[in-house]
């Protein structure tokens, strides 16, 4: 810890001043707690926190799939942190998740661009996942490499071209008001990024060129059905409904604590025994 003097006091008033600032400090976390105080970031009260974060909009997940991204973190991340869910319809949410409304007029993955906004109340290192995920092992490490450093992943493309250096947005760590410009720029040219780029990952790449994030390793967040699956054939239908054409037993590698489930099938819709077990 680094120790702050302040010219010309003396070594007997640097104790009470140490000791007033640890009460008040004692007295704003208890506040905190309760609700007491506004919470909002430019507030120089607030504690820095982490958080892990997810969007529902719509009715493409129910809330059953918030539940389980919460019971599945409870179980994989031992450090301390506040579960917050950006959505338009808090309707059976666990209540111990905190839950902060969608601006409208955004839908589908054009909602993710407002989580980076300096205007939530949020004050920390946010840990970002999508709904369609299934955590397979401690997440702990997601929150704690390169510090220093915003992170994604790079795309699941990177199966067929090795080389492929784009971001999947399925999972994204940064601190709070660190990426405020991309949400300024997505809000600022709504219409013109929606019709130039196929979704807001496409976006957060071209508009951070200048910013660039830290790829977290590939063997922590893998794709389930094109790196641990060997078959990757899915049946014909609906698209949102459509399943895997075999069922494999198969798990991830210890190394992996992430598994995502991009396009089709979504957990709800795998039978592999392993996904069946652990997406819960």
């Amino acid at each position: 810890m680094v120790k702050k003097y302040i010219e010309g006091e003396s070594k007997e008033a640097r104790k009470l001043r140490k000791a007033r600032e640890k009460a008040l400090q004692e007295l704003v976390d208890v506040d905190q707690e309760l609700g007491l105080i506004d919470a909002h970031p430019h507030n120089p009260l607030v504690k820095s926190q982490n958080y892990i974060l997810c969007i529902k909009h719509g009715t493409k997940y129910s809330a059953d799939y918030v539940n389980i991204l919460y019971n599945m973190v409870a179980r994989h991340c031992t450090l301390d942190y506040t579960f917050v869910c950006l959505t338009d319809d808090s309707t059976n949410l666990n209540p111990n998740i905190l839950t902060l409304p969608l601006p409208t007029g955004l839908s589908g993955w054009w909602c993710k661009p407002y989580m980076y906004s300096a205007d939530l109340p949020l004050n920390g290192t946010v840990l970002y996942m999508d709904l369609d995920v299934v955590i397979s092992n401690n997440i702990d490490k997601l929150f704690n490499w390169n510090i220093n450093k915003w992170c994604t992943i790079r795309d699941f493309t990177r199966v067929m071209r090795p080389t492929w250096e784009k971001y999947n947005s399925s999972v994204i760590r940064f601190k709070t008001g660190e990426l405020d410009f991309v949400w300024k720029d997505f809000i600022n040219n709504s219409a013109k990024i929606q019709a130039k780029y196929h979704g807001d990952q496409d976006h957060l790449y071209a508009v951070t060129q200048s910013y660039p994030a830290l790829t977290y390793p590939d063997n922590w967040i893998k794709s389930w059905k094109w790196e641990i699956r060997k078959s990757k054939q899915i049946s014909r239908g609906e698209r949102g409904f459509r399943k895997l054409t075999t069922i494999e037993n198969v798990q991830p590698s210890s190394e992996c604590s992430i598994c995502v489930f991009h396009g089709d099938p979504n957990p709800e819709h795998c039978e592999d025994p392993w996904v069946k077990e652990n997406w819960k």
